[in-house]
């Protein structure tokens, strides 16, 4: 099932991975697409230009999730071009992975300010121009539920923080008909897991014998966003092949 071909959706972190699946599916699905990126121009443009000559509306954003009036800008540019916004893909995210004794408090508070206030931001951004039955979706990470291993403190910390931010969300929203809905993926096969021995223990420790694929957590996203998934509110949705079961 498509989504109604007049929804516009902004992506935050869309140029690369998840976020870019999202990008696509949200585009294949027939909605409008809005998406920010933070370096990589080069590959945010090719991104808009493949969905664009399938017959996609896209606008490509440059933004740092870790400046609040960056986000800020990036929802008023969306709302500028297309006039409202029905589905916030709150996606950018960073990893820190390093010992705690070599963690700094510069670490800190870069990934709060990516994985945590920028979602909070932007959603506080979006609601004046978001009408009843809009979608928020957050992308967090089962890392919530289980670090997994050692110099995994603050990544956890932050997603952690994510899906009570969501649970909170849902609560103030629920009311207006927005959902607002926590993705948790596993170990997927980005670049953010780019060495192969760590890929190949991965599949170790899933049921399933793989990674996840980003167009399968994409999916999960373009559920949520319908109208058929209404009901679900303040739901962390964990996507992992069984790594944390």
């Amino acid at each position: 099932m498509t989504l109604p071909n007049d929804k516009i959706a902004l992506v935050t972190g869309g140029s690369r991975g998840i976020g870019a699946a999202i990008v696509r599916r949200l585009a294949a699905d027939g909605a409008t697409v809005a998406f920010t990126y933070a370096s990589a121009a080069d590959r945010a443009r090719l991104l808009a230009d493949e969905l664009e000559a399938a017959g996609a509306r896209v606008l490509a954003l440059r933004a740092d999730s870790g400046d609040p009036d960056a986000v800020r800008g990036a929802v008023a540019a969306t709302v500028e071009a297309f006039g409202r916004i029905d589905i916030l893909v709150n996606s950018a995210g960073i990893l820190v992975h390093k010992p705690l004794a070599d963690t700094t408090l510069e670490d800190f508070e870069r990934i709060t300010a990516v994985n945590v206030r920028a979602l909070f931001v932007a959603t506080q951004a979006v609601l004046p121009h978001m009408g009843d039955g809009g979608r928020i979706v957050n992308i967090g990470s089962m890392a919530a539920d289980r670090a997994g291993g050692p110099g995994a403190a603050l990544y956890a910390m932050s997603k952690a923080a994510v899906a009570g931010l969501t649970r909170g969300l849902a609560r103030d929203l629920g009311p207006r008909g927005i959902t607002v809905n926590d993705v948790q993926p596993g170990p997927t096969e980005t670049d953010i897991v780019a060495d192969e021995g760590v890929r190949a223990y991965l599949r170790t420790q899933i049921p399933v014998g793989r990674m996840g694929r980003d167009s399968e957590i994409a999916g999960l996203v373009a559920y949520l966003v319908r109208p058929e998934a209404a009901f679900v509110n303040g739901a962390m949705l964990t996507i992992d092949g069984g790594f944390v079961a």
